[in-house]
């Protein structure tokens, strides 16, 4: 049973860490092949679930060491029917492994034995491409879509539902409202260009504002994940009343334009401390309601204890 699916802990402002660049870790660091990136791959065998499980250990240290809270993303980025048909997955293989990820979870937590809340969440990404919105589906298409792997999360131990790398709206708002329809929590997490925009051209702002329009204020809050905080500093004006619906930034690690990153073939890692400061700026001047805090494309533990560093130290404390 889910333990704060009724109640998200994240939401009262308390400091919450989460991990990394899973795929790029997998990928670049362990050599591991990931058939379109799909992490839920490794769940096929003891070897790929281990490799899972010394993963979030490094960062399930970091939140004991730092007295945070801790979100465990499930690998299910890439577990939709689609994606899964590609791999080789049937349906009901595929319901398996969201399964199966959950589980791996649950495990996750019972083995930290951690003071703070550890959070389960349950990781749906895009129909199509996470960095470029080829083919657009409606939003009545995206939920309709969407809904099996959310309803087998919504079965499981899965606190809530985080829909990421979104990079246009009808997509997430179609997310948000099978997840209403699941009972389950959503967190839209969009993906931003190196302008601060969505990769249809619209602002964040506006993508924010139509969505929580459209969903009567359904998700929880919004997160910005797969861009240099650089990229997107300069849209988000200090005091800006929308910006209170961001609680989580998961970063990339480079500058680099989603279309460079897709075309090198090396890992850019940018520098661990600058990352950890930028987060600190961002929460200090811009961000002041954010405190899940994660990395994304080419980040590693490294960048989320930077980050840690960075912006635990100076939280207030109740």
């Amino acid at each position: 049973m889910s333990r704060y699916r009724n109640q998200l802990p994240q939401l009262s402002g308390h400091p919450f860490l989460t991990d990394g660049g899973l795929e790029t870790t997998m990928v670049f660091h362990e050599a591991i092949e990931l058939p379109h990136f799909a992490a839920f791959h490794m769940l096929r065998d003891d070897a790929g679930v281990a490799k899972l499980k010394e993963y979030f250990a490094r960062y399930t240290l970091l939140a004991k060491r730092f007295h945070t809270g801790f979100i465990l993303e499930s690998v299910t980025w890439r577990a939709n029917s689609d994606w899964g048909e590609r791999i080789g997955y049937s349906r009901a293989a595929l319901a398996d492994a969201n399964r199966a990820a959950i589980r791996l979870l649950e495990e996750i937590r019972a083995e930290m034995a951690h003071e703070e809340p550890v959070v389960l969440s349950g990781c749906v990404g895009p129909r199509g491409d996470g960095y470029f919105p080829k083919e657009k589906v409606t939003v009545q298409q995206a939920a309709d879509y969407h809904q099996a792997q959310i309803d087998v999360l919504a079965s499981t131990a899965a606190d809530l539902v985080a829909a990421v790398t979104m990079n246009y709206v009808e997509e997430a708002t179609g997310i948000a409202r099978a997840a209403q329809r699941s009972g389950m929590p959503v967190v839209i997490s969009f993906t931003l260009e190196t302008d601060g925009r969505l990769p249809t051209g619209q602002t964040l702002e506006a993508a924010i504002e139509e969505v929580d329009g459209a969903t009567a204020g359904y998700p929880a809050y919004y997160m910005i994940n797969c861009a240099h905080p650089s990229h997107f500093e300069s849209a988000i004006a200090p005091g800006a009343a929308w910006a209170s619906r961001i609680g989580g930034l998961r970063a990339n690690s480079s500058r680099r334009s989603h279309k460079e990153l897709n075309e090198c073939a090396d890992l850019d890692t940018g520098n661990p401390a600058e990352f950890g400061a930028e987060y600190a700026t961002l929460r200090r001047e811009r961000l002041t309601r954010l405190n899940v805090l994660g990395g994304c494309c080419g980040t590693d533990h490294r960048h989320v204890e930077a980050v840690a560093e960075s912006c635990i130290p100076s939280w207030p404390r109740p």
